[in-house]
């Protein structure tokens, strides 16, 4: 420190006695050229040692956290990008899933359909077939009926012709076996 303070006054004084004389910008002194370009070696040495490796080191750090910046926006955009087209294949999967879904159910629609329509069917037919054999019941009731009232008025008929009364339960098995044998000559002579 003491040679930067001794080379400055040193410096100073050749300065002083260069302005006593006529000062002149455009002329050079060797002797102030020289202590000019030694002060600036020495404040670049100076420089260099102290200054530019904080500074270097700070530009580097920077530089260092610019590219890191970088990287992770490149890694975050990557990831962005994985994750979107995730989500288009998870929504292409979850369209077909949709469909597969909304398929199904008019599958099964149409064979609960087909299910009601076999049910209503066979329901239909049961009910035929039981209305079908009330309806022969009934006939065969009505048939019987009339049978009754047949025999009851030919043995009325049969009892005024006689004018006597006969034995009503004899009578009726007589004509109700007439009535069958001639039931049975219509049914044979049907087949």
């Amino acid at each position: 420190m003491n040679l930067i303070f001794a080379v400055l006054q040193h410096a100073e004084q050749a300065a002083e006695a260069a302005h006593a004389e006529s000062p002149n910008v455009f002329e050079l002194s060797t002797n102030v050229s020289f202590w000019t370009l030694i002060i600036f070696v020495l404040l670049l040495v100076i420089l260099a040692k102290y200054a530019y490796p904080p500074i270097l080191g700070y530009a580097a750090a920077r530089e260092k956290r610019i590219q890191d910046a970088l990287n992770a926006a490149a890694a975050d955009r990557a990831a962005a990008q994985a994750a979107l087209e995730e989500q288009k294949q998870g929504m292409l999967k979850a369209r077909d899933e949709a469909q597969a879904v909304i398929s199904e159910a008019q599958k099964a629609a149409e064979r609960v359909r087909r299910e009601m329509l076999d049910k209503a069917k066979g329901e239909q037919e049961e009910i035929l077939a039981r209305a079908k054999t009330e309806i022969e019941s009934e006939r065969v009731k009505a048939v019987d009926s009339l049978r009754r009232e047949a025999v009851e008025l030919a043995i009325a008929a049969a009892s005024k012709l006689v004018e006597t009364k006969l034995n009503t339960e004899e009578d009726r098995r007589v004509v109700t076996e007439f009535l069958a044998s001639v039931d049975r000559g219509q049914v044979a002579s049907k087949r």
